[in-house]
């Protein structure tokens, strides 16, 4: 794990301890059986005409800093349905990242697509905390986690009926995530060790992800030839983030790149 990313996940692991002491494993637990059942991303996300967008509500990030205030993810997340996202993406992470779970929510309350918790988890209660709080989807980072961590608990999340992106930056994490189980599995193209951006690292490792399994292609997007670039590439599904918090209008940004990567 490189010393970026051991910080992170060192950093939401804390942050998750001193929420556990406040509200312990089994009081979340109680709280799944108030949230309604989780819409099944993978059929949002699955193959078609159209490459599917995976819209990001994000304030900061370690590489760009604060990017955008977003007072209310909720309205943004609407935009985002109404430019024609297939699922939400939410960050979750406080500490450099600016978000909550408070977030995803207001996001989870206001739209009809499936919502994804982005943070760096690493420990069951995160997962379970992601469900109560009503997810769809979360993320597991191949980098972050050993394997056995990896497998035991993308296999919680399916149990909890959430749909696991696992992300991968090579080929051995491609691997690795498939040797999970992994129906969603997505390229991130910021290297995590030096922030630095190959926009073609999705493209040489497509191949080793098989049909059946959703293709998702991150990081690099800055406008919609990027988005055609990766659909070009066999992207199914391409998550942007920093293109449409940036912009003026979200709703139509978002068409722009599903309109250029059907032309």
């Amino acid at each position: 794990m490189s010393n970026v990313l051991e910080t992170l996940v060192a950093g939401a692991l804390e942050d998750a301890a001193a929420r556990r002491a406040d509200r312990p494993y089994a009081d979340v637990e109680r709280d799944l059986d108030r949230v309604a059942s989780p819409l099944d991303a993978l059929a949002f996300l699955a193959p078609g005409d159209d490459v599917k967008i995976l819209a990001e509500v994000k304030r900061a990030s370690p590489s760009r800093g604060s990017m955008a205030t977003i007072a209310d993810p909720a309205a943004l997340a609407a935009e985002y349905e109404r430019g024609g996202a297939s699922t939400i993406s939410v960050l979750t992470e406080g500490r450099k990242f600016l978000g909550s779970l408070a977030d995803l929510e207001a996001v989870k309350a206001r739209v009809g697509v499936p919502v994804l918790r982005k943070d760096f988890i690493a420990d069951p209660y995160q997962v379970v905390e992601a469900r109560a709080a009503g997810a769809d989807v979360v993320l597991l980072i191949v980098a972050a986690l050993e394997q056995a961590r990896l497998v035991e608990l993308h296999g919680l999340a399916e149990e909890l009926g959430m749909r696991v992106l696992v992300e991968a930056h090579s080929a051995d994490e491609v691997s690795r995530g498939l040797d999970a189980g992994a129906r969603i599995l997505g390229v991130n193209a910021r290297d995590l060790t030096d922030f630095s951006l190959d926009r073609d690292l999705f493209g040489s490792l497509a191949d080793r992800i098989p049909d059946g399994v959703v293709r998702v292609a991150e990081s690099a997007v800055a406008g919609p030839a990027d988005v055609a670039h990766y659909r070009s590439a066999g992207a199914d599904v391409v998550l942007v983030g920093e293109a449409l918090v940036t912009g003026d209008d979200p709703a139509a940004t978002l068409a722009s790149f599903i309109a250029a990567a059907r032309s």
